[in-house]
């Protein structure tokens, strides 16, 4: 099938097209920063013979087929317990969505969903993803042969509805033209405190085009949401180090190197089971809100995202047993053992000690209990959500 023309206003932001692939393949080939990442990732890789494998792929659905998905399993074997899809159903192979999840990994949560529609011989979605995190130029090529949608950020009050008109443009024209589904978090970073709630400002963006009234331009989009759930955060203690930090220097902030170090851990440290729900399609629900005021619209919009992201969480032994001891609380003693509890502490004391390694300083007691603390809110919020939504209801 031809490859839909995608219009000239988009070609800064877009997926490669596959005309473009071979050039933009044999380009990133030869970039040094990624032969060093495949090395680092697969040490015993025979990279020329990788490459020559990169460059035999003419679309990017071989190299999603053929490359990624083979690498994707290996990734998750070696790094979760298992990344599971539930309700996969819900996806009509025949339709095209905009899959709106909660944050957790910069890298994999778009990463391992694409990876379960794989398995269900389902269309990947494309992948909004933040020009951020593009920190080196091979990483861009490396994304946009990958389908990602480059989000821009931080490009000043002048630029910033532009780029909005401009995304959600793209937005409208990947699922009505090219009849592809897009993947995009409910919010710009990920929630610190692991409590998702979807930012006013994406139902916005999302609204700008199609032409139509708010209600019909959200439609068109085809919204599903998707609750994800991690059993460990691998940055866990990456984000209790920051509050840290943060609490001794209000005037801390991240560098990129603290962005890059936070992608390589999320990609490569041990994440036990991974879950992804795959919810319905929130169209009925929003044509339920025609007639009431805009604020109300998106608020309402909020509300429905967020309902079925809460809702669908996989709970683990690790978010009851956060959740009893940061409420001093045996509410929930039945859904975990004691070698749960022991697992989970011995998890939680093994992350603590990595910050020591990230600071300057001698970490006193307080400040282990402190960041202990936080990472028991982090582990226990998504019960604490999933509970308001699926209690009394």
């Amino acid at each position: 099938m031809k490859e839909i023309v995608t219009p000239e206003e988009f070609l800064d932001i877009c997926p490669f097209s596959d005309e473009e692939f071979p050039e933009k393949m044999a380009q990133m080939v030869k970039e040094d920063g990624f032969k060093h990442a495949i090395t680092w990732v697969m040490p015993d890789v025979d990279f020329e013979a990788f490459c020559n494998q990169l460059l035999s792929l003419k679309t990017k659905k071989d190299f999603q087929t053929k490359a990624m998905y083979p690498f994707l399993e290996l990734l998750a074997t070696k790094t979760t317990n298992g990344v599971y899809g539930t309700d996969v159903e819900n996806v009509d192979i025949k339709k095209s969505y905009t899959m709106i999840t909660n944050h957790r990994d910069i890298v994999l949560d778009a990463t391992f969903l694409n990876l379960v529609l794989l398995r269900n011989n389902a269309r990947t979605t494309e992948v909004a993803i933040g020009d951020n995190l593009l920190i080196y130029p091979w990483i861009e090529l490396l994304v946009r042969l990958n389908k990602s949608v480059i989000v821009k950020r931080n490009v000043g009050m002048r630029h910033t509805l532009e780029a909005a008109k401009q995304l959600s443009g793209y937005i409208h024209f990947a699922l009505t033209e090219k009849k592809e589904s897009v993947w995009i978090a409910q919010r710009e970073g990920r929630a610190k405190d692991s409590s998702d709630s979807t930012q006013e400002s994406l139902v916005k963006m999302l609204s700008i085009r199609g032409g139509k009234c708010l209600i019909d331009n959200i439609k068109e989009l085809n919204i599903l949401p998707v609750s994800i759930s991690y059993e460990y955060d691998p940055n866990d203690y990456l984000k209790a180090r920051e509050f840290l930090l943060k609490k001794k220097d209000p005037e801390f902030k991240k560098t990129k190197r603290d962005d890059l170090f936070s992608m390589e851990t999320g990609l490569l440290q041990n994440k036990g089971r991974i879950n992804y729900t795959f919810t319905q399609c929130i169209n009925d629900d929003v044509e339920a809100l025609r007639g009431l005021d805009k604020v109300e619209q998106l608020n309402g919009i909020r509300q429905i995202i967020d309902h079925h992201i809460h809702a669908g969480y996989r709970i683990y032994p690790g978010n009851y047993i956060a959740y009893d001891e940061r409420f001093e609380t045996t509410r929930f003693k039945d859904s975990y053992t004691k070698e749960d509890i022991e697992k989970f502490n011995n998890y939680l004391n093994g992350q603590l000690d990595k910050v020591q390694k990230e600071v300057d300083f001698p970490i006193s007691q307080d400040d282990r209990k402190y960041m202990r603390d936080l990472m028991l809110v982090m582990y226990s919020n998504p019960l604490v959500n999933k509970l308001n939504e699926t209690e009394n209801k």
